[in-house]
């Protein structure tokens, strides 16, 4: 109620304020406001006022709901509703701490009010302020001890502070306050005892978490949960249970089986097995030649070559896998997974172009199937058909609105993550910042919408779920895909700094010092070509978001009670072409220092940022911490050189600064000059193609003249180096090409045929058709499948 007493007809119209306010009928709140401050006796009722900001807000009129608010936070100081509206204002703005100032004024006005309580613990477990948060919850549970979310608010602080003991006594006092019967299953009383054993399981009490789970295991609805929480023959086991798959055909038998092939021994038993199941069925029917009875079906001589082709394809053995895949579809050519393993192989041989095509003849066997329809949009991304996966996205998107888009609302983040990768490899840079630039935004929006769960969690008892919904959040940004997305931006950023765009009159004029006549008239046709379809594709888009802002506006007035913040369009014209890539990179660099610092690849793009920067101090630090995760990283060799060139070619540090550097720099090179650490980190690693590759390209930097001696050292392919396969051999077939040798293009032929040898179906190293040709079509072909390989292989 107001603290300045308002007249019966008054007070009740501001509960009817309240109530408006609380069931989301805006419209009829500013009403009932507008009554009460029509009154010339209570113009300037303060709490009114603050009522009519907080309305007006929730209608998207901030300026002047933060007018209103402030005006009836001056008219009346003293109230702590006025403090608690402006509270929430600003919680309704994520400016948290100035919220969370607001309530305590709020409760020092009034002390013991719940509802005030209850928002400030909200704030406080959001901000993980856990100590704050804990003595909120203990003034609600001595305000509310009978009231279950009270008990469960308070134990949560304790377990997220890891003070067990208290957390533990806290949930076994509120159970013994729960009436279930012995024999009967209550979700909720399930929910509370699983919560107590994994905080009996956190605080290391395993044996007393197991004679818990064995007491009450009868009242606990997760059956899985509890086998897997209590504690052999493998050939004979394994053996009974591949045949039963095998006999009733189970398609995912191989992935279920898959989390085992850590083991050699275990590998190789599954692999003699089915190997001998393959050989028997062919031949009598049977599992082995030596059992009678009913013979097996034909369709488990299929099941098994499906497996095999999933095995041998693990093992790295490509065309074994492909001999297995092909025999089952020659028996069965209309079967969907068949055409989707053969995909996957050739994905993993490198042939991207072939895996789309089969993933697409996969889906045209089955359009209502999205799962294989997400799969070979995934596939077409990876083989740089941008266009095409979307076209096949859209069969199961909202009609009307570009796929897309469509995507972008649903935070479909796979989508995103690969088309932002694609446009990288194609060089479009703007619409490859776009998509990371949209991850941002759907990462932004979970961390906030993390506040619906504060109270539901607690009534609903999913207490578990909240524990570790609130530790997801607090690491949210060490997801794979923010990583993806950030680690696009950041190159895209690197490279926009190395190579800024020019206009497109110059780029002409470069590009044709040295064309012929007949040559430059290919181009320029081509050039107009390409202008034509941009201007094209622009006006499309054009029309396209003019129909959308449409839209947006006609449901904004449609329903005008709900709050609606436009976001910055991301334009991707103006995205490439920033002031300062590097500071835009920095953005999406520190939330993985942050939370992604055990990945020594967080620490070299931060070199890489800061090496361009000219911040040795900080370069020095991201070496540091990558030398301290793996020391023998061969791109970190790499960084570490082109450290110590750049600090040795800078006389005029300060003093401080260049002793430091001296200091630190002693410690990795042990006072072995660049030449002598570059050659004892090839000898250390003579069998590994990668890091051959890096000492060859770093003997290359330091020493032009050893080029021929630095190119065998990278395209060695003997016997002795272990790591030939796709992924490492196009990374080396790249830097033939990218200017890290030099100009070698005898090599790179010879190369690219000695790996077609090896690896016959991978398009990287399929001999060009056309020699005039071959130079730029194979450049663009590595860079495409290197990106690709080095993400997924």
């Amino acid at each position: 109620m107001p603290s300045v007493q308002l007249p019966p007809k008054e007070s009740n119209l501001f509960k009817r304020i309240l109530k408006c306010y609380e069931q989301k009928q805006y419209k009829n709140g500013l009403k009932f406001c507008k009554m009460i401050l029509s009154n010339p006796k209570f113009a300037e009722h303060g709490e009114t006022l603050a009522m009519k900001g907080l309305t007006l807000n929730c209608l998207g009129k901030k300026d002047a709901a933060y007018e209103f608010v402030r005006k009836g936070l001056r008219n009346d100081v003293k109230s702590h509703v006025c403090w608690h509206v402006y509270g929430l204002l600003q919680r309704s703005d994520k400016k948290y701490d100035e919220a969370i100032k607001c309530y305590r004024n709020a409760l020092k006005l009034d002390k013991d009010n719940l509802q005030i309580l209850r928002d400030l613990s909200l704030l406080q477990i959001q901000m993980r302020d856990l100590e704050g948060y804990r003595e909120t919850r203990y003034q609600l549970l001595q305000l509310r001890p009978t009231q279950r979310a009270s008990w469960i608010g308070y134990a949560i602080a304790y377990h997220l502070l890891k003070d067990y003991d208290m957390a533990l006594k806290l949930l076994e006092e509120f159970r013994k306050t729960q009436q279930v019967p012995p024999n009967k299953i209550d979700y909720e009383y399930s929910e509370l005892i699983l919560y107590q054993n994994q905080v009996m399981r956190e605080a290391d009490l395993f044996q007393k978490s197991l004679e818990h789970i064995e007491t009450y295991e009868k009242q606990i609805c997760d059956k899985l949960l509890v086998e897997e929480i209590k504690g052999e023959k493998f050939r004979e086991l394994m053996d009974r249970f591949l045949r039963v798959n095998f006999s009733k055909g189970c398609p995912p038998l191989f992935t279920t089986l898959k989390s085992l092939y850590y083991n050699p021994e275990k590998v190789t038993t599954i692999q003699e097995l089915v190997t001998n199941y393959e050989a028997s069925l062919k031949t009598c029917d049977f599992f082995s030649p030596h059992e009678n009875g009913e013979k097996e079906p034909p369709t488990t001589l299929l099941w098994v070559r499906h497996f095999l082709a999933q095995h041998f394809d693990k093992l790295g053995q490509c065309s074994l896998a492909l001999d297995y895949i092909n025999a089952a579809i020659a028996s069965t050519p209309t079967l969907i997974e068949l055409f989707y393993i053969k995909a996957k192989i050739y994905k993993h041989i490198g042939n991207l172009k072939e895996a789309a095509k089969w993933m697409d003849e996969a889906q045209s066997l089955d359009t209502a199937d999205r799962f294989i329809n997400s799969k070979c949009a995934k596939y077409m991304l990876r083989a740089n058909m941008v266009k095409e996966a979307e076209e096949m996205c859209s069969k199961f998107t909202r009609e009307g609105t570009s796929a897309m888009e469509n995507l972008n609302e649903m935070q479909c983040m796979w989508f995103q993550t690969e088309c932002a990768s694609s446009y990288q490899r194609l060089g479009k840079f703007g619409d490859a910042l776009k998509k990371c630039y949209e991850m941002e935004r759907h990462f932004f929006e979970i961390t906030d919408d993390q506040f619906d769960f504060h109270t539901y969690c607690m009534r609903k008892m999913t207490l578990r779920a909240y524990v570790d919904l609130l530790r997801l959040e607090d690491v949210l940004r060490k997801h794979a895909f923010y990583f993806k997305a950030a680690r696009s931006a950041i190159e895209i950023y690197l490279k926009l700094h190395d190579n800024p765009l020019t206009s497109e009159s110059k780029e002409q004029e470069v590009n044709s010092e040295n064309l012929s006549a007949k040559e430059l008239k290919k181009v320029l046709s081509k050039q107009r070509r390409a202008q034509k379809k941009a201007k094209l594709e622009e006006e499309r888009k054009h029309a396209e978001r003019e129909r959308q802002q449409k839209n947006q506006k006609k449901k904004r007035d449609e329903e005008e009670e709900e709050a609606s913040g436009p976001k910055e369009e991301l334009v991707p014209e103006k995205l490439e072409r920033v002031e300062n890539p590097l500071e835009e990179a920095i953005k999406f660099l520190i939330p993985l220092k942050n939370l992604v610092a055990d990945n020594i690849d967080t620490h070299l793009l931060a070199f890489e940022i800061y090496f361009r920067k000219g911040k040795f101090l900080l370069m020095l630090q991201s070496v540091k911490r990558a030398f301290a995760i793996n020391s023998n990283n061969p791109w970190l060799h790499e960084c570490l050189i082109k450290f110590s060139k750049c600090v040795s070619s800078h006389s005029n540090l300060p003093e401080i600064v260049n002793k430091v550097l001296t200091q630190e720099m002693q410690k990795i090179f042990v006072n072995k000059d660049l030449e002598s650490f570059n050659e004892e980190f090839l000898k250390q690693n003579a069998t590994s193609v990668q890091h051959l590759l890096s000492g060859a390209k770093m003997m290359y930097f330091l020493d032009k003249s050893r080029q021929e001696k630095a190119i065998a050292i990278a395209t060695r392919l003997d016997e002795t180096v272990r790591d030939k396969n796709v992924k490492t051999l196009t990374k080396v077939f790249e830097a033939l090409l990218d200017g890290s040798f030099g100009s070698c293009s005898t090599q790179y032929k010879e190369y690219r045929t000695a790996c077609h040898k090896l690896f016959p179906f991978t398009s990287t190293f399929l001999p060009a058709t056309n020699e005039d040709d071959s130079s730029s079509s194979s450049v663009n072909h590595t860079a495409t499948n290197h990106d690709v390989l080095v993400n997924e292989i």
